[in-house]
Parts: structure tokens; C-alpha cells; sequence
């Protein structure tokens, strides 16, 4: 009867201990005398679960949709374009190049927010005003203006021509700067590149490459042409070039660029 017993109290235990990682358990066992015996085991195993803060997982999730909206936009403009150039020459175009990245964030972002600030819609800034670029060429970089105002991004990255520097360090400098780049990024640069001389905005759709060493970006306006006295932009998708392209166009003195990137705590609007 004993060993009965005593068998019955093992394969309790050992049932206890494989389900511990509940936390507490408390058996009680009467032997054959009638005496009461309590056992209590614990898991050391147990954690508390973290609270969802709107940050983690499911602001990850809201985040990448936010982008998968503005680029999906982007290929939609690109598609009914057809090849053809569109106007972008006065200021309700949404052809002009900061113009089209500026339309492709508004159509997504109402039904987005930060954790952070939940109740605050967001925007996006406009370019320093050019009397307030002092240093540098206008078109480099936008306004400064805080997340508690509404802004989701954040400066990843700058690239400003070091003029203490030789041609060939900053050119270096340049490089590394563009290898930063993320699919979502917004680019904001000053540049004189084959198509033009100025400012010009566009996204990045995917990751830097390191194996062709290249970026793959969204405009519009970067190629135009001009027909009776007005620009017309084409819109591009998906387009393709190697970083040195654009580390020609922008490493230069007094010209550089800016690498935009949405912060994590993107949530979805309530």
C-alpha cells in the first residue's frame, strides 16, 4: 500500500513540475494514516509579459503599412502616367518633385499617428526657406520642425561638403552616407546632376544594394522638358542607379543632402 503511495506521490510531482511554468503549485496529499501533506513548487522560469505600448510589434506593423501605402501610390501615379510627362510647373502640381513626394505622404498619412503623440495628425515639413540657408545651397534639408507639431521623421543622415576635407574624402563621405539608405527613406538634395541644377525630392523603395552598390527610388520631375513656356515632369518607379550617380550630383561645395526616415512609434489613428 506504502509503495502504492509513494509512487502516486512521485508522478504528482513530476506532473507539478512540467506544468511549473504556470507559477505557483500547491498540491495536498493525505497518506494512508490520514496524515496531511502540502508541497508547494515554483517556476523560476516565470516573467511578467510587457504591456503593448503601441510601439513594439504592432507599431512595426503599422509603420510598414504606412510606407506600403505611400510607395503603392507612388507605382499607381507611375502607371496612369504611362510614359507621358505630366505638368509640374505651378505650385497646386502635384508633378513638381517635392510636391509629388509631399501628395504621396498626405493621401496616406490620416490614418496614421505617433505612439508618442497620438492625437496629433501628421505633416510633413517644407524645405528651409533659401534666406535661411546660410552655409549651403538651398534645397539640402527642410525646416526643422518638432514631432509634438506633428512631424514623423527624423534626420537618419546628413551629407554637407567639408570644405577642411580633400575632394576624395569627402567623396568617401558621401558613399557611406548614401549606403545608410532604407526602403520609406525620403532624400532631400542640392545637387547638379545630369538632368538639372537644384533641389530635388524623391523616396527610396528599397535598401542600398551592396552588391550592385546601388539605390532604387520614386520621383517625379527629375527628366522634364518644356512645351509652350511650361515644365513637364516624368514620374519614375522603381528607378535604378549606382551610388556614385548621385554622390557626383551632390558632393560638391556648398551643396549636400538629407536622409528623412519615419520614426518606429508609428501607430494606426484611432
Amino acid at each position: 500500500m506504502l509503495k502504492r503511495f509513494y509512487a502516486i506521490v512521485c508522478m504528482l510531482m513530476l506532473i507539478c513540475f512540467a506544468t511549473a511554468a504556470m507559477g505557483e503549485v500547491v498540491i495536498t496529499l493525505v497518506d494512508p494514516d490520514g496524515e496531511e501533506t502540502h508541497m508547494e513548487i515554483f517556476s523560476e522560469d516565470t516573467e511578467e509579459l510587457p504591456e503593448e505600448d503601441g510601439t513594439g510589434e504592432a507599431g512595426s506593423e503599422a509603420r510598414e503599412a504606412f510606407i506600403d501605402g505611400i510607395i503603392a501610390l507612388a507605382e499607381e501615379k507611375y502607371i496612369a502616367a504611362n510614359g507621358r510627362a505630366q505638368r509640374a510647373q505651378y505650385s497646386g502640381d502635384i508633378y513638381v518633385c517635392k510636391n509629388f513626394t509631399v501628395y504621396l505622404f498626405r493621401e496616406n498619412a490620416p490614418a496614421f499617428r505617433m505612439a508618442e503623440y497620438p492625437d496629433v495628425e501628421l505633416v510633413i515639413p517644407d524645405n528651409l526657406p533659401k534666406d535661411q540657408c546660410v552655409d549651403y545651397v538651398y534645397g539640402m534639408e527642410w525646416k526643422d520642425v518638432p514631432a509634438e507639431k506633428g512631424n514623423p521623421f527624423y534626420a537618419a543622415a546628413q551629407f554637407r561638403y567639408d570644405p577642411d576635407k580633400s575632394k576624395e574624402e569627402n567623396w568617401q563621405d558621401a558613399r557611406e552616407f548614401l549606403k545608410q539608405v532604407k526602403r520609406g527613406d525620403y532624400f532631400q538634395m542640392a545637387a547638379n546632376y545630369y538632368y538639372g541644377i537644384g533641389a530635388h525630392s524623391m523616396i527610396f523603395t528599397e535598401d542600398y544594394d551592396p552588391e550592385t552598390d546601388s539605390v532604387t527610388w520614386c520621383d517625379s520631375n527629375m527628366k522634364g522638358e518644356k512645351r509652350n513656356g511650361e515644365r513637364y515632369g516624368y514620374v519614375q518607379f522603381d528607378a535604378v542607379k549606382e551610388i556614385d550617380w548621385f554622390v557626383d550630383a551632390f558632393c560638391r561645395k556648398k551643396y549636400g543632402a538629407t536622409i528623412y526616415r519615419l520614426r518606429d512609434d508609428i501607430i494606426r489613428a484611432q
